[in-house]
C-alpha cells in the first residue's frame, strides 16, 4: 500500500531507505577496499512519516514509499512440538494376526536356511 508518493530517482551505489524520524535517507553502499570510512546519510526527501506498528516501510520500484504488514509467527502451531500419538489398545485379533505374520517371516527363513544347506551339502558329494 502505497503511504507518501515520492518519485525518488536511484543512483546507483547509493543505499535508499527510511530512517528512524521517518525521512527517506541515501547512503553511500560500503564496499570491500574501503574499510573504516563511514559515509554520512543525506536526507533525500523530508516526510516525517509516522511508523505503524507491526508493519515494514520501504521505498518501491517507483521511488514511492509502501508499506507491508509483517508476516509474524509464521504458520500456526509451526514452532510447536508435535504430540506424540497415542499408543491404541490393540484387540486380540491384531495381536493373534501379527503372531500370526510373525511365525510366517520365522518359517521362511528357516525354510531360506535349509535350502542353503543342502545346496552346500550337494556341493560336497
Amino acid at each position: 500500500m502505497k503511504i507518501a508518493r515520492c518519485g525518488i530517482r536511484r543512483q546507483p551505489g547509493y543505499l535508499y531507505y527510511i530512517d528512524k524520524n521517518g525521512n527517506v535517507a541515501r547512503v553511500k553502499m560500503a564496499r570491500g577496499g574501503a574499510k573504516g570510512q563511514k559515509s554520512k546519510a543525506e536526507v533525500v526527501k523530508v516526510l516525517n512519516l509516522k511508523r505503524e506498528p507491526e508493519h515494514l516501510f520501504y521505498i518501491d520500484k517507483d521511488g514511492d514509499v509502501s508499506s507491508v504488514k509483517m508476516a509474524r509467527g509464521g504458520k500456526k502451531g509451526a514452532k510447536r512440538k508435535h504430540k506424540k500419538a497415542k499408543k491404541v489398545k490393540k484387540t486380540k485379533k491384531a495381536k493373534k494376526a501379527k503372531k500370526v505374520k510373525k511365525v510366517k517371516k520365522v518359517k521362511k527363513v528357516k525354510k531360506a536356511k535349509k535350502a542353503k544347506k543342502a545346496k552346500k551339502a550337494k556341493r560336497r558329494r
